[in-house]
């Protein structure tokens, strides 16, 4: 379990300090290449978003230097990042790893994009060829674990977005959003957010009222929609089912006395009114009607609070789960430990199993096949029964603090060559100078392309 993690996250450093560490996606191929061939370094990748960067990494033998890896990469002359710093070993830095792929260490904890994110950070990985065996094995359980989060808690199941939440009311009160009619008071950013999300669930045309017709224009043609000027509000509103408001009007543009008039032409039919501005658009007398919903902007911060309660409280069951996955690789890794004497042995004992048929294969003349076939299974007979044993007793062990000494004696009993340390020490001793570090590093001004459009 020799993992390693270091970074700095949004609970660690100000965007000041994260700007300076992000790692643009046009060079994370380079910088992961560089992280791989690092001294000490078998296996790595890196994730680099809005609210983090961290370097994930597997030692050759238990420890590796990530801080000067930092240092020179990203030319650091002092200390000053250092307070940032957060670090993982072992145990610690799997079950960070399993957190930040299931969400519980977002800044909006269960949000969907960081998953996402850590999987495109494995696939450069995987395509500069810095992830092989445990790294791979780590990154893969990483990712089922956070589906099993997902699916078997709440903790991304409730809405935490004004627009997402304005989405969620509207199909409480109509049921299906399909066809609904939506009406933009005003044409800012957070009308045409809330727009989106209202067309992604179905809803239908969408007219656009603002005091400058032609940004009423501008932004109705994003939706395929109608521009109204804005003296027709009063007698188009009654359209709409849904009606997002958001004007600069210092007092309400919506009063008792519309909605009433607005009910009568639409035969009550309800209407879903959002209110975004401040001061409010909408007189909350609206409220009183029979058929209008008003939400204002407290309303709709109330259910986002609401609903981030209801994801920390899953929190706390995803971080049991997460817990409980921890231990479970801990024991797969363990498992692993053992595998490749279980293949030496394996191979050793059928080497001496062919050499001794060989051997005395010229004394026993021709033979006919059914002879050949019962020599064949009288001998695998054998190196099975002389195999069981040991078999048994590393797979026992491999759970136990003592693995490592019943690994050694199984290997000195056989006299078992490690392959895969000779092979390690045979590249160690024939590896040339490491590449030069920070060839490549981000300047001061470096953007953050992938961290503006998610913040995971």
């Amino acid at each position: 379990m020799n993992f390693f993690v270091i970074g700095v996250n949004h609970k660690t450093a100000p965007v000041g300090v994260r700007e300076r560490f992000a790692i643009p996606e046009a060079r994370l191929s380079e910088a992961t290449r560089q992280l791989a061939e690092y001294p000490g370094i078998e296996e790595a990748l890196i994730v680099s978003t809005c609210n983090r960067v961290e370097m994930i990494a597997r030692s050759k033998n238990g420890d590796c230097d990530l801080r000067d890896f930092l240092r020179k990469y990203y030319r650091f002359e002092s200390n000053e990042f250092e307070k940032h710093l957060y670090e993982h070993k072992g145990l610690a830095a799997i079950r960070h790893v399993f957190r930040v792929a299931s969400s519980l260490d977002s800044m909006v904890v269960g949000e969907p994009q960081i998953l996402g994110q850590v999987k495109e950070a494995y696939a450069v990985a995987r395509a500069v060829g810095s992830v092989d065996s445990q790294l791979d094995a780590l990154m893969t359980r990483a990712f089922a674990v956070a589906k099993k989060v997902r699916n078997e808690t709440a903790v991304a199941s409730n809405s935490v977005s004004v627009a997402s939440v304005a989405v969620e009311l509207a199909q409480k009160i109509f049921g299906s959003l399909a066809g609904k009619s939506v009406y933009l008071v005003g044409a800012g950013k957070m009308q045409e957010l809330a727009a989106r999300h209202l067309i992604a669930h179905g809803a239908g045309k969408i007219y656009v009222a603002n005091r400058t017709y032609e940004r009423s224009v501008a932004l109705a043609g994003k939706f395929e929609g109608e521009a109204i000027p804005f003296e027709r509000l009063y007698d188009s509103v009654d359209r709409a089912d849904i009606i997002i408001s958001s004007t600069g009007a210092p007092h309400a543009i919506f009063r008792k006395e519309h909605g009433e008039r607005f009910l009568q032409k639409r035969r009550n039919r309800p209407m879903f009114f959002i209110d975004m501005a401040v001061p409010r658009d909408i007189d909350p007398g609206l409220n009183d009607l029979d058929g209008i919903f008003v939400y204002d902007m407290d309303d709709l911060q109330q259910v986002v609070s609401s609903h981030l309660g209801d994801r920390r409280r899953e929190a706390a069951r995803a971080e049991d789960l997460v817990e409980v996955e921890v231990v479970k690789f801990r024991q797969r890794l363990q498992t692993l430990d053992v595998v490749p004497t279980i293949v030496s042995l394996q191979e050793h004992l059928e080497t001496v199993r062919q050499a001794e048929i060989d051997r005395v294969r010229g004394r026993l003349g021709t033979l006919s096949p059914e002879q050949e076939i019962a020599i064949e299974a009288l001998t695998r007979g054998i190196i099975n029964k002389i195999m069981h044993t040991p078999i048994t007793t590393l797979k026992s062990a491999a759970r136990d603090p003592e693995a490592t000494t019943v690994i050694d004696l199984v290997r000195r009993i056989f006299n078992l060559r490690d392959v895969r340390k000779a092979e390690a020490d045979a590249a160690s001793g024939a590896q040339a100078s490491p590449a030069p570090i920070g060839a490549s590093a981000p300047d001061e001004t470096g953007s953050c392309v992938t961290e503006k459009k998610s913040h995971g």
